[in-house]
């Protein structure tokens, strides 16, 4: 109980923060909302769908490659850099406050933001008669491992290559901008060249979309998206493995200095 009333506490206080600045939240929900536009009308007059068909196909990428790339990855590299640079990490160590309930509020938080997004982006799609096609529990597996893997990547990023806050967009812009392209968020695989496909195939991002996309628009099992099923599921929890190594190191060299 102490752990989970301490990570409650955590989630709050960065949510609130989040809540007072605005900004990030309003951006966060424009962006992904214009690349889901985009993408549906796009779709909808180069591949002859019908606009909930086309909406249904671009809703999931934008999810991951515009909505939960940006706030889950990018907004936990801005709050573990942002963090040092408030000496909130000193005021830790003199607290009675866990290293692991922050942690784990940390990750929450931003795993809140993620299921925001996805409300949002879905109910958009919707408005232009977009429909869930398969397993909404399976989606919504896809989905959480998918922020677990984010949020896990950017406690990496955070901690170990991010020094200041002017570091975070380029760090970002440096890894997902190539990975954002090359795992189908902006352009459809199916139009990748044979080497590009086999080299995306190392791209967590190409399997979150292309399992969400199987899920959402056209109706899959597990059993049709195994092999990206497999291969989010292992890399979430590396992830989170290394995500806490990352943190932990961390607080060891800030309670040196």
């Amino acid at each position: 109980m102490k752990y989970w009333r301490e990570t409650i506490a955590v989630t709050q206080r960065i949510l609130i923060e989040l809540l007072r600045r605005r900004r990030s939240l309003i951006f966060w929900s424009i962006f992904p909302i214009s690349v889901l536009i985009l993408s549906g009308f796009i779709l909808a007059e180069r591949a002859k769908l019908s606009m909930a068909v086309a909406f249904e196909y671009a809703a999931p990428s934008s999810l991951v490659g515009a909505a939960l790339f940006f706030s889950c990855l990018g907004g936990s590299v801005a709050t573990v850099v942002a963090e040092r640079e408030q000496q909130t990490l000193k005021r830790l160590f003199v607290s009675p406050l866990s290293g692991t309930s922050y942690f784990l509020g940390i990750f929450l938080a931003h795993s809140c933001i993620g299921i925001g997004q996805t409300i949002l982006v879905y109910t958009v799609a919707a408005f232009w008669g977009a429909t869930f096609q398969g397993s909404i529990l399976l989606g919504l597996t896809i989905i959480l491992m998918s922020i677990v893997a984010y949020v896990g990547l950017g406690f990496i990023l955070g901690t170990q290559l991010a020094r200041r806050i002017e570091d975070v967009n380029a760090l970002v812009a440096a890894f997902g901008v190539p990975l954002l392209i090359l795992g189908g968020a902006f352009l459809p695989s199916s139009l990748f060249p044979q080497t590009l496909i086999n080299i995306a195939k190392y791209n967590p991002i190409f399997h979150m979309n292309e399992a969400l996309v199987g899920v959402s628009a056209k109706g899959n099992k597990i059993s049709d998206i195994t092999s990206h099923f497999w291969f989010l599921l292992i890399f979430a929890m590396v992830m989170v493995i290394c995500g806490w190594l990352s943190y932990r190191r961390m607080l060891i060299i800030e309670r040196r200095l």
